[in-house]
């Protein structure tokens, strides 16, 4: 194969339904995730998204809706966080600009789902475990992506892993589950597939990648960190996520354990604190989302070419796993 020669694509239910040659999903990344990203992203055959967050205007998300659309002729969705801003201005923009993939998280997503389904657009509702995925289902979610431990942002309650949590679910739904939480390499990949998930959606690996609208210290620091260099906030607020350890991170986790009222501790981790890092490169005077995969990044390079390695990395796996399969038993069995 030529450097040139695009890897075998990876054929999944998540591959037909959303139109896509690679079952690899960027992640919805607040103020991270432009046009530049879901257009590189969805160009190399996986799916590109525009994450809402960051861009709060109707007027503002349907301009970078025309921007995506003038770099790329492939699908690619809008990412929406329910419950943290006006929605439905939003979403009738994406759908009257005919975006043919909605994700919802953090919220209820019954009332969008019902809206985007009569628009004709395919849905994917980020969840934390079986439960989660079945009222996604039962609300009528085309897909699922369920989120470990391990994830970067914000992930489930408990501290189930990814290598539990998406058997547990595969079980749970009859719809296609996208893997999510410490997933960097195409072995990654393939290892969401063998545990019957039908494709991944990554965050963190993406923030490190050249179209990414992050600081250039962010995505540095990502390279540079090992996995013990996250840490969990926002548990005592039912939220937990994973972050970048900081000065202001410790900040907030030791404001939770000294029980500060609701308050105190939503002026430590609203929206503006974060993108004094995202932004501004300023990580210690503030909190910046990073999933344990930072360990698995080795540099900041084209979004591109990370899905093309990952596909190929993923497609070679498969093939050194069915040659195992097809030598039988050793001695002995």
């Amino acid at each position: 194969m030529q450097e040139t020669d695009p890897p075998p694509a990876l054929g999944t239910r998540v591959t037909r339904l959303l139109g896509i040659r690679y079952p690899i999903v960027q992640g919805g990344l607040a103020r991270v995730a432009f046009a530049d990203l879901a257009a590189a992203v969805s160009n190399a055959g996986g799916l590109g998204q525009i994450a809402v967050a960051g861009l709060d205007t109707p007027e503002r998300l349907r301009a970078e809706i025309r921007r995506c659309r003038a770099m790329t002729d492939r699908p690619f969705g809008v990412n929406f966080p329910i419950g943290r801003m006006a929605l439905w201005p939003l979403l009738d923009v994406a759908l009257e600009e005919g975006v043919r993939v909605i994700a919802l998280t953090a919220g209820n997503p019954a009332p969008y789902l019902r809206r985007c389904q009569e628009a004709g657009a395919r849905t994917l509702v980020l969840t934390a475990g079986p439960e989660l995925a079945r009222k996604a289902e039962a609300a009528g979610a085309d897909m699922v992506a369920t989120v470990g431990y391990e994830g970067g942002g914000h992930i489930g309650r408990t501290d189930e892993t990814t290598l539990v949590m998406v058997p547990r679910v595969v079980a749970a739904v009859r719809i296609p589950v996208l893997a999510s939480g410490g997933i960097a390499t195409g072995a990654g990949l393939a290892a969401a597939l063998a545990l019957g998930a039908e494709g991944v959606e990554m965050g963190t690996r993406f923030v490190a990648t050249e179209e990414a609208r992050a600081h250039p210290a962010y995505k540095q620091a990502l390279v540079a960190a090992r996995p013990e260099d996250t840490m969990l906030i926002k548990r005592s607020l039912g939220q937990p996520g994973r972050v970048l350890a900081s000065a202001h991170a410790r900040r907030i986790l030791e404001a939770e354990r000294a029980g500060a009222p609701q308050e105190e501790l939503l002026a430590l981790i609203r929206g503006e604190v974060n993108a004094i890092g995202t932004e501004r490169g300023d990580l210690e005077g503030s909190y910046v989302w990073a999933g344990q995969c930072v360990g698995l990044i080795g540099a900041v390079e084209p979004a591109g070419a990370v899905v093309r390695r990952m596909a190929a990395e993923a497609a070679a796996v498969l093939r050194r796993l069915g040659r195992i399969a097809g030598e039988g038993g050793g001695p002995g069995a």
